[in-house]
């Protein structure tokens, strides 16, 4: 896996003392994320798994709309919106997409299609490994 591996990104966390507001970056951006206050966070950004679904969503999103701009079809505006459920088995992610403009039902299956195969869904949904190490 090592000489195949190819880097798609890269992130940065850092949290000092302030519970537990944590400063992530990526390349030349960077953004707060938070704990709500009922888990003793400051409640000064998203939570992971708002970060996580805002990742899916924007993902989403942005894979439609170059899809829809290939197509030349007449959508105005896109808008996804997601939860993310805990059961015993595991955890589900419901997604529900509304389009503001033209579109045949044969066209909303096809994006239905298109929004699944976006780089994150498959990601999230694929088999991802993660190795944690102590940096030196």
């Amino acid at each position: 896996m090592d000489s195949e591996k190819k880097s798609v990104a890269r992130a940065k966390a850092y949290i000092s003392r302030t519970q537990y507001q944590t400063i992530s970056t990526s390349g030349k951006h960077a953004i707060v994320v938070d704990e709500p206050e009922d888990l003793n966070g400051g409640d000064t950004g998203m939570n992971p798994f708002g970060l996580l679904l805002s990742s899916l969503g924007s993902c989403t999103v942005i894979t439609l709309r170059m899809y829809i701009e290939r197509k030349m079809w007449v959508v105005d505006e896109i808008l996804i919106e997601l939860e993310v459920f805990a059961f015993a088995g595991g955890h589900l992610i419901e997604s529900k997409l509304a389009f503001k403009g033209e579109l045949t039902a044969e066209q909303n299956e096809r994006l239905l299609q298109i929004a699944d195969a976006c780089p994150i869904h498959k990601l999230i949904a694929g088999n991802v490994a993660i190795n944690t190490t102590i940096m030196a």
